[in-house]
Parts: C-alpha cells; sequence; structure tokens
C-alpha cells in the first residue's frame, strides 16, 4: 500500500495548532531519489569520464559526486518531490 501525503494538524505547549504536510513515504522517496541518482550519475560520467580518466578511482568519484550531489540534492530532488505530490494531490 502506497502512502500518499496527507496533512495532520499539530498543537504546541500554548496551544497554538498549524497543519503540517507529511511528505511521501520512505519507499517512494528512496524511487525518487533512484530516478534522481542514476541519470545524474550516468550523464556525469558520460560527458566527464573522458576528462577524468586520468585520475584515480578516489579522485575521480570525488569529483564526480561533487558535481552529482549538489545538483540532486537542490535542483532534481525538489523537482521530484514537487511533482509527486502534484501527481497525489490528483490522485486525491
Amino acid at each position: 500500500m502506497m502512502q500518499t501525503m496527507s496533512t495532520v494538524v499539530v498543537a504546541d505547549d500554548a496551544g497554538r495548532t498549524a497543519p503540517v504536510t507529511r511528505g511521501p513515504s520512505v519507499h517512494r522517496r528512496a524511487l525518487l531519489t533512484w530516478l534522481a541518482v542514476y541519470p545524474t550519475i550516468t550523464g556525469a560520467f558520460l560527458l566527464f569520464g573522458p576528462f577524468t580518466a586520468h585520475l584515480p578511482m578516489a579522485v575521480r568519484t570525488l569529483v564526480m559526486t561533487g558535481l552529482v550531489v549538489p545538483v540532486v540534492v537542490y535542483v532534481l530532488m525538489p523537482a521530484l518531490l514537487r511533482a509527486e505530490a502534484r501527481l497525489m494531490r490528483r490522485r486525491g
């Protein structure tokens, strides 16, 4: 069973309430992360692989992760999470 996004209301110690939106399940986040990471890593190796081929593996990995992680964290994951939220709202 897939968990959809839902809104709950929480109260603090002073009795103030605020809506809190739950994100996707851990399984759905894992899938979204994979959907962002795999093509990004593949593209980075296709684009930059020839330029880093002479470097030791540890340095190549450092360079590639230095390029891939910010793209995934700051660009792709927010976009995928917004798209997933829109999809879940449409599904009701």
